[in-house]
């Protein structure tokens, strides 16, 4: 249930506040202690609070990468985007293997529109961690907002041959199917994330398309019907993450079917 999820994610907070007081008392002069801090107040999204830890993390040391990508994704949070891909840009100059920056820079070019430098900087990450499942399923975004679906299933394909029950990959490749005419295979795709996340309710908006799709106009209405049940207000998506906003616009609402 959301409650659940909710109440997992309120316990972490204050997990990590425990955790971001004890390193502070501990250790004012280490660049990881503001960040943990700053973690808090992110979570919370107090997003100009959380700037201010880790910009402190980096007058600690002004070689630590990690503080200059932290600080890049609380701008491109508030889009600010030319100040996010400046501190992106600071993180690799100091560590080239750095893939959380590569990710960011390629984040940014896709709030922008600008699909071929996010699918490059997102390969470059991916190049760095190669295991990482959620870059994976950004550049099946990428490739399926560049309508490459073929090429976007092959890597969905291949992240979840490392990651069988990864609920963004299986969520992106059903979506993927969908756009391939795959609607069976889209379907089956989706029972068996709704096995791994049944209160998810972008499953159930997209098994709705699916079903208008093929002509089942009343387990479309059903579906339809349960997405909103879970989840009135859009604002309890967990597969949901910030990139996905466009793609999904384009490709899942049921307005455009």
């Amino acid at each position: 249930s959301s409650g659940i999820n909710a109440e997992y994610g309120s316990q972490r907070e204050v997990e990590l506040s425990a955790l971001a007081h004890e390193m502070l008392e501990a250790n004012k002069g280490s660049p990881e202690t503001w960040c943990a801090v700053g973690n808090c107040f992110s979570l919370q999204k107090e997003h100009e609070t959380a700037i201010k830890f880790f910009e402190r993390s980096v007058l600690v040391d002004p070689q630590f990468a990690y503080g200059y990508t932290l600080l890049g994704h609380e701008y491109s949070f508030i889009d600010e985007l030319d100040d996010a891909m400046n501190f992106y840009r600071h993180a690799v100059r100091i560590d080239p293997r750095h893939y959380n920056a590569w990710y960011g820079i390629g984040h940014i070019y896709y709030k922008q529109e600008k699909h071929e430098l996010a699918l490059c900087h997102f390969r470059k990450a991916h190049s760095i961690n190669q295991s990482n499942a959620a870059i994976m399923a950004h550049i099946a975004v990428v490739l399926n907002t560049m309508k490459k679906h073929k090429e976007a299933l092959k890597v969905l394909t291949k992240a979840l041959e490392q990651h069988p029950k990864h609920p963004l990959c299986k969520f992106h490749k059903a979506s993927t199917l969908l756009c391939l005419e795959r609607c069976d295979t889209a379907l089956t795709e989706l029972d068996e994330l709704e096995a791994i996340t049944p209160t998810e309710s972008l499953i159930y908006f997209l098994k709705a398309k699916i079903h208008r799709k093929m002509g089942n106009s009343h387990l479309a209405m059903m579906h339809f019907s349960w997405a909103m049940d879970l989840d009135p207000q859009g604002s309890n998506n967990h597969i949901k993450e910030a990139i996905d906003k466009h793609y999904q616009s384009d490709d899942i609402s049921l307005e455009n079917s």
